[in-house]
């Protein structure tokens, strides 16, 4: 059975790209993105297979 692990994390709304691309290279599949309190700030939900 596999098991997983979860992290969240803030992302800059003006420079998505890098910080989920960071994420990725470390392994981190993204399941989802939330608003945060304004339009300007955002969570990140990851999840990889652990090891």
């Amino acid at each position: 059975m596999k098991k997983w692990e979860y992290l969240t994390a803030p992302v800059l709304i003006h420079n998505t790209k890098m910080i989920l691309d960071n994420f990725g290279a470390d392994g981190w599949e993204l399941v989802q993105i939330v608003q945060g309190q304004t339009p300007e700030q955002l969570v990140a939900y990851f999840k990889r297979e652990k090891q």
